[in-house]
């Protein structure tokens, strides 16, 4: 049906017809995109027009305005239709009549309408008083009516936002910003707002309005295709959820990437980030300009009084070689030469990162165009700058982008392009991967007086999640190509190696430190195997933190930090040639003496709830210990299903286990010969709240022991009430033997949803299993649940290995049911 077939069939059956023609115009495909924005908001005009011309008739002095979004024709399936009913004040009796005869009968077909009615003078006076009306009115367009009448107030409009800009404008972006705090960054969203957040179509909105100002334009290459796309993905949105949504969520993501032909919801994700990262980038270009604009305005009216009339002169302050600061922007030099001086991007950029100050817009299109390609392996100069960038903290992402904007990283490290734009469906991670990377980078430089080769850890920063963009184990895939690029870029043999080892192992201290026993050996000798050297040591631990410390906040805690340093300290032990005792039980403190003993002539358990802190670091600022939880401390007499009651009344009290030690405790002479406590040390943290008495985790305690407390009937109420997301499935679980990580038992890693309860199931099944735990370490990563148990047979052994890998299968058996 063509788009004059449409008009035809509405003009002949009236809303009938109007609704009918809509619906085949948005079940039709091959029109999507433009075209069918275009066709429905021709379909909307040429209906409202008729329903304006039956009510309207012969009647002068009034007229149907479009404004907003369908001003611009800009329809999407289930937008708003923004309209005005505009009026000369001559007959405001017949004006409301017809209005009644124009809003009922979108009202009845169910369309959402945001309406109004008012003089010329009356919409001036709104738009002076409400930035949001004025920007609507910008994009006012005639429907029906007395067309003079619209002209004229479009004209006024524009007039008024163009003498009202020096005071509308900083306006505008001040409400850009609080949008953006309020909504995020649309580049680097899960589940992002299409309009509101940082990058969206609101902000595509705000470029239009300052280039209608006069006062400052955007830059517009690639801005049209941008906005498109948002727009398009907006539409499929609609259509998929039959909703008049912004938010493109999780759940819809892969049925909006069938609708658009895309591959799958990461493709989608990908593209989304592209458009956004172009409207972002041009608001920050933009708003930068409208400052410089407002400021010399300011400026100059003084200036040239002081110089007599004569016109001021810009100055221009060296920064480096071919690289003078001007205006607040770092600008290339009149003699620079892109063409002759390869090192120059990185140089410009480093010197603009170093002073914190932007680079011009102009620079990097001039540099982007005409500078030459590095020679391999880069010259020293431009392996020097790129790190004096990569070590420039917060300024460093400014200009980051800048150069990535107008394609210069590509084309410095052509391996960008794989993880450029690239989601992470983790919900521990806030970033797209290549400004992990940054931000890892960023965080760096905060600990290069830690390490003695600071230009390696930001390398390795930047380099470290580089794999990702390739299948497989991004690790492997990373040290491939962190060798070649650190190659390339001119490090010596030895710094590849080093450069390599650490993007191989980045997660080798943070991993081993939260699920591994570091009383066993084994444990920290294969770590010493990896790093192979003090100074990699070094470098591994900063860059393990900078990458924890941006990755997000679930990943990195004083409590990790503490095992990791732990973890460094027995490793830097071993390199230096004191290779670690084995270990032997070590003897009970006085306090758990006195708890066992209270257990035994008890009969029941004894608790004790102990807060845990970490001193402050010498080096760091004098200040109060820092909390790493609370430790707890159960003794209780030796008994079956201790594991799985302890595991499960912490889970009722909404209390989160990050280690846990179990062993039996023989009593001292003269208490009893033959009497054996189990001793159960865990670290414990509230889930939120404070955390309960320990009286009360006593009491519920001895009844989940003697079989009075229904732990798993009280679990299965919280998990019903659990919150889930609608179209969504969790992972299956996976259990797996970790061959070598123990000498001295057999260690059980298991991967799962984390959820209520999860260590209750997995207690009862080590319990009807019949091994021993002798310890476990908890690691939760945003909903991902990753744990070790060491466990033994009776006689205290590793399991043979057929046993533990019939272990591991029940134990997935269990948790997948």
């Amino acid at each position: 049906m063509t788009g004059t077939d449409v008009r035809k069939e509405t003009e002949d059956s009236g809303p009938g017809g109007y609704a009918a023609a809509r619906l085949r115009l948005l079940t039709e495909g091959a029109r999507s995109g433009p075209p069918r924005r275009a066709a429905l908001s021709g379909l909307t005009d040429d209906w409202l027009a008729g329903l304006f011309d039956a009510a309207a008739g012969a009647a002068h002095g009034v007229s149907l305005v479009a404004v907003g979004g369908y001003g611009r024709g800009e329809l999407s399936p289930r937008s708003d239709l923004d309209l005005v009913l505009l009026h000369d004040g001559s007959d405001p009796g017949a004006v409301a009549a017809l209005a009644d005869r124009l809003w009922y009968p979108v009202w009845d077909l169910g369309l959402a309408l945001d309406h109004s009615v008012r003089t010329p003078a009356e919409a001036r006076k709104t738009a002076g008083e409400d930035l949001k009306v004025h920007l609507g009115l910008l994009d006012a367009r005639h429907l029906a009516g007395d067309p003079a009448l619209t002209a004229g107030l479009r004209t006024a409009a524009l007039a008024d936002w163009r003498n009202q800009a020096p005071g509308r404008l900083p306006e505008l972006q001040e409400l850009c910003a609080e949008r953006a705090a309020r909504q995020g960054e649309l580049q680097y969203l899960l589940e992002p707002d299409l309009k509101e957040a940082r990058g969206g179509l609101r902000d595509a909105t705000a470029l239009r309005a300052v280039a209608a100002s006069w006062l400052a334009d955007a830059p517009r290459e690639g801005l049209a295709d941008a906005r498109r796309r948002l727009l398009d993905v907006r539409d499929a949105l609609h259509l998929a959820t039959g909703r008049a949504t912004d938010r493109l969520a999780l759940q819809e993501q892969d049925q909006v990437a069938a609708e658009l032909g895309l591959l799958d919801a990461d493709t989608l994700l990908r593209q989304v980030y592209e458009a956004a990262r172009v409207i972002a980038y041009a608001s920050d270009v933009t708003w930068r300009e409208v400052g410089r604009v407002l400021r010399a305005r300011a400026v100059r009216p003084r200036l040239r009084a002081m110089l007599g009339g004569a016109k001021p002169v810009t100055e221009r302050s060296p920064l480096a070689e071919g690289v003078v600061e001007q205006d607040g922007e770092v600008v290339l030099a009149r003699a620079a030469r892109p063409e002759r001086d390869p090192v120059l991007p990185l140089r410009a950029a480093g010197a603009a990162a170093q002073a914190g100050l932007p680079l011009s817009l102009h620079a990097v299109r001039r540099m982007a165009a005409t500078a030459r390609p590095l020679p391999t392996p880069w010259p020293a100069e431009a392996r020097e700058q790129l790190v004096t960038l990569l070590g420039s903290g917060r300024p460093t992402i400014e200009v980051w982008e800048a150069l990535e904007a107008e394609g210069l990283i590509t084309r410095l490290l052509p391996d960008w392009e794989r993880v450029r734009c690239r989601p992470q469906r983790n919900a521990v991670h806030v970033w797209t991967v290549d400004r992990h990377l940054i931000e890892t980078a960023v965080r760096a430089s905060e600990f290069t007086r830690r390490v003695s080769r600071p230009d390696l850890l930001l390398v390795a920063a930047l380099l470290h999640d580089i794999g990702k963009g390739w299948p497989g184990d991004h690790s492997v895939a990373g040290e491939i190509i962190a060798r070649d690029v650190a190659a390339r870029i001119g490090f010596d043999r030895s710094d590849v190696a080093v450069l390599s080892l650490l993007v191989r192992h980045h997660l080798l201290l943070i991993e081993t430190a939260t699920r591994r026993d570091l009383d066993d050996p084994a444990t920290v000798r294969s770590v010493a195997e990896a790093v192979g050297s003090q100074s990699t040591l070094e470098l591994l631990h900063a860059l393990t933190e900078a990458d924890a410390l941006a990755t997000g906040p679930a990943a990195w805690s004083s409590w990790r930090g503490s095992l990791v340093a732990d973890l460094v300290r027995r490793v830097r032990a071993v390199l230096a040639g004191n290779a670690p005792d084995e270990p032997e039980p070590a003897a009970p403190t006085a306090e758990q003496e006195r708890l066992a003993i209270e257990a035994y002539r008890t009969g029941g358990p004894v608790l004790a709830l102990r807060a845990q802190t970490e001193p402050v670091p010498d080096e760091e600022p004098a200040g109060d210990p820092e909390p790493l939880g609370v430790e707890l401390v159960i003794a209780v007499p030796d008994q079956p299903g201790v594991l799985p009651a302890v595991a499960g009344v912490l889970a009722v009290h909404r209390l989160t286990v990050r280690t846990a030690e179990l062993r039996a405790l023989r009593l001292p002479d003269g208490v009893d010969d033959d009497g054996t406590v189990l001793l159960l040390n865990w670290r414990v943290a509230a889930e939120y709240g404070s955390l309960p008495q320990a009286a009360r985790l006593r009491t519920d305690l001895v009844r989940a022991l003697d079989g009075t407390l229904d732990i798993a009937g009280r679990l299965a109420e919280r998990d019903a009430a659990y919150p889930r997301r609608r179209g969504w499935t969790a992972p299956p679980p996976r259990v797996a033997v970790a061959p070598a990580a123990s000498h001295h038992a057999t260690v059980i890693e298991v991967r799962a949803q984390d959820a209520p309860g999860l260590l209750y199931r997995i207690g009862m099944a080590l319990e009807k299993a019949g091994v021993r735990v002798r310890s476990m370490h908890v690691s939760t990563l945003g909903s991902n649940a990753v744990d070790a148990f060491y466990v033994t047979t009776g006689a205290g052994a590793p399991l043979p290995a057929g046993d533990a890998a019939s272990l591991a299968g029940v134990l997935e058996e269990t948790l997948r049911g």
